[in-house]
């Protein structure tokens, strides 16, 4: 039997993917092990992740919307100028393989890079009051 295979275009070249946690956010830049990081959910540590994907040419982030946990990060991306996709976590869901932060970061920056993940709706400043 003949392996059949799909090839897809890279939409966002410079994107990366971050599993949103209660302790730490995992952050990818590629799929390779030295371009993923992991951050603590402090608000240095979400300063040093936003320094280091400027860094590193960023300019999108796609990231799951896990509880509240997104908030403070989705600020200071937003802040620092980087276009957000915040994706419903269903949307994100891995195929069936053992679980990590770090495959779902992957994961998630892969599917970002393919312009697979769309944008949950936030209100802006003046709706959200």
């Amino acid at each position: 039997m003949m392996k059949k295979t799909i090839s897809m275009k890279v939409i966002n070249w410079n994107c990366a993917g971050i599993d949103v946690g209660s302790r730490s956010h995992f952050v990818a830049i590629g799929q390779q092990n030295n371009q993923v990081r992991e951050y603590g959910v402090c608000a240095e540590n979400i300063e040093l992740l936003c320094k280091w994907l400027i860094s590193e040419n960023i300019d999108s982030v796609a990231m799951k919307s896990t509880g509240n946990y997104w908030q403070n990060l989705y600020r200071e991306l937003n802040k620092n100028g980087i276009e957000i996709v915040l994706a419903n976590g269903k949307h994100t869901k891995n195929a069936k393989s053992k679980k990590t932060d770090i495959k779902d970061a992957r994961w998630i920056q892969q599917l970002h890079s393919l312009g697979l993940l769309s944008s949950s709706f936030l209100p802006d400043d003046k709706t959200e009051i």
